[in-house]
């Protein structure tokens, strides 16, 4: 398993890496919709506490498989069986995502991701026996995903009052692990293989997103309520899904992965930035489908409530984007000020009568208004 070449030509996504990534659907689906009743009930605390912890596991153990493979991917049958081993444990994190949003029950949840992170750890061993040159860097990542796995597993033996301060202490565990590892070297991951898995996920949430407004939205179509308001349901959330895609693809990510100037801070900022990206997206299909449920009389939460679930992800996902995709390629004093105007006005049709519609056509104001043409 020796280390690929950062500058290869034509790298991309292997059929596995997108069978790993279908796979992660499942979890991203399972976290939406516990999102959805969450919001539809009125336990918004609670709700959002819960998603923000599931999903971080999601994407934390799909961030860095996706690193690890663009460095070390040698597609042999020893690498392949792990992986799949990888995909099984994600199964068994979204089997667990139900009991850990309605009863805050995490033993399935963390019996999957011992499974995924152990593989992760197996193969960075591996390498660590490949690749002398980078074995320090290998073998923290290996110490430091065991060292974190173990604690995962410690933290279901602790009084319930004590886990949410754990839960804490671990995640700043985890996100430590890359920064002190790569302080021994550098993995030699490929910008363009890197900027086009992480584009593939956000497709992923997006398309997550519209399915759970189209699936709310339906089932109220079927109890034919409020037609006009569920139109404006729709056309909001097809909208704001439109330009939230033409907002993340306006400009190439591996151009800026690429650059030799400050790249390692920037890799990190991108990287973990992405979670919010990731999360805000998928947050915003939940928060269209509580919606429907608010104009179809099947929600308990109250109108601001409703049109917040929509807004705020939208706004997230839209600050989000510029601050760490959009700005670094050399953004302009007035393009920040259009994106904050953007976020406010979006946060200001909370309290419009139709909150998608007036949403989305803002993002849609903004997008046409100053974001550039992909060349």
């Amino acid at each position: 398993m020796q280390g690929r070449d950062p500058g290869e030509r034509h790298r991309s996504a292997t059929s596995l890496e997108l069978l790993f990534d279908l796979c992660f659907v499942v979890a991203v689906a399972r976290a939406s919709e516990g999102l959805h009743d969450a919001l539809t009930h009125g336990t918004l605390a609670a709700g959002v506490l819960r998603f923000a912890l599931v999903f971080f596991t999601v994407w934390w153990a799909w961030m860095n498989f996706t690193w690890f493979a663009s460095a070390y991917d040698p597609d042999d049958v020893p690498y392949r069986l792990t992986v799949l081993v990888q995909i099984t444990g994600s199964l068994v994190l979204a089997a667990g995502v139900g009991h850990a949003f309605d009863e805050g029950d995490l033993r399935i949840i963390t019996l999957g991701y011992v499974v995924l992170r152990t593989a992760l750890a197996a193969l960075w061993l591996r390498a660590a026996l490949s690749d002398p040159a980078r074995r320090r860097t290998t073998l923290r990542f290996a110490v430091g995903i065991t060292v974190c796995q173990i604690g995962w597993v410690a933290l279901l033996a602790l009084p319930a009052a004590m886990r949410l301060p754990g839960i804490v202490v671990l995640i700043v565990a985890e996100v430590s692990v890359p920064v002190w590892a790569q302080s021994a070297g550098m993995t030699p991951w490929h910008p363009r293989h890197i900027a086009e898995r992480y584009e593939l996920f956000t497709l992923i949430v997006l398309g997550e997103s519209i399915a759970s407004a189209t699936v709310a939205v339906r089932g109220a179509f079927d109890r034919h309520h409020a037609t006009g308001a569920l139109c404006a349901v729709a056309a909001g959330g097809l909208l704001m899904a439109f330009a939230m895609w033409w907002l993340y693809f306006a400009r190439p990510a591996h151009t800026l992965l690429a650059s030799t100037r400050q790249a390692h801070r920037r890799r990190f900022t991108w990287t973990y930035g992405h979670y919010l990206i990731f999360a805000s997206a998928t947050a915003e299909g939940a928060g269209l489908a509580a919606y429907a449920d608010h104009v179809t009389g099947h929600s308990t939460a109250p109108s601001a409530l409703a049109g917040a679930a929509v807004t705020v992800p939208a706004a997230v996902f839209l600050i989000t984007v510029w601050a760490v995709h959009l700005r670094p390629h050399h953004g302009s004093t007035a393009g920040w000020l259009a994106f904050l105007a953007a976020g406010a006005g979006i946060l200001a049709a909370t309290y419009s009568p139709a909150p998608p519609l007036a949403a989305g056509a803002v993002l849609a104001v903004l997008v046409a208004g100053t974001v550039p043409r992909r060349k």
